[in-house]
């Protein structure tokens, strides 16, 4: 749930983005990092797991208004992707308050997405959150190696495999290019702080 901090009149919502190890979670944050320069409050965090990165950041947007007179800040968060820093993920998604997943569009990582989304879900279910509860963004990642001939997944079998049970909104993405980044997060934005409206009411 997100921290209230009375004396500030602030409240610090978290944002996770979430997926498969070399997906683009750390290259989606780095672009948004240089494109929102001005509404960034600190340098970004890097913390380096051996061939491996944990990234976060607070950023300030605007026009998103307040909550209850407090005013609104975004933290963003990346976690590990790979399978071994499984203790680090949990530990990111503690007190998170809304999710990207991103997905990687690679024909062959088809099975790690899939097994990264379950592993979200039972890490949800260790702080007693239900992945169908809370606001969550799909983005399908890496769209841009269809021109250079890479066999990619198409946005059907990326919606069957990944989002047919929770119909999330989705985008598809090149965190490299920047195509769709600021429009997922913007999405992910809007989802979480009416959540937490409703639930403050």
């Amino acid at each position: 749930m997100a921290l209230i901090n009375p004396k500030k009149r602030e409240v610090q919502v978290k944002i996770v983005y979430y997926g498969p190890g070399r997906g683009g979670k750390t290259t989606n944050l780095e672009y948004i990092n240089r494109k929102f320069k001005k509404r960034i409050l600190n340098e970004m965090v890097t913390v380096k797991t051996y061939g491996d990165r944990t990234l976060f950041f607070d950023f300030l947007p605007f026009d998103i208004g307040e909550i209850k007179g407090h005013s609104i800040k975004i933290q963003l968060y990346t976690v590990p992707g790979q399978v071994k820093y499984n203790a680090t993920r949990r530990l990111v998604l503690r007190g998170v308050d809304g999710i990207v997943f991103v997905a990687d569009s690679m024909d062959l990582r088809r099975e790690m997405n899939i097994r990264s989304l379950q592993n979200l879900k039972e890490n949800l279910e260790t702080f007693n959150k239900n992945i169908f509860n809370i606001p969550l963004v799909m983005q399908y990642n890496k769209r841009d190696l269809a021109d250079e001939g890479i066999p990619i997944l198409s946005e059907e079998t990326l919606q069957k495999d990944l989002n047919s049970r929770l119909n999330a909104p989705y985008f598809q993405a090149s965190a490299i290019r920047g195509d769709n980044v600021a429009a997922t997060m913007k999405k992910i934005i809007a989802l979480t702080v009416s959540s937490l409206r409703k639930k403050l009411q």
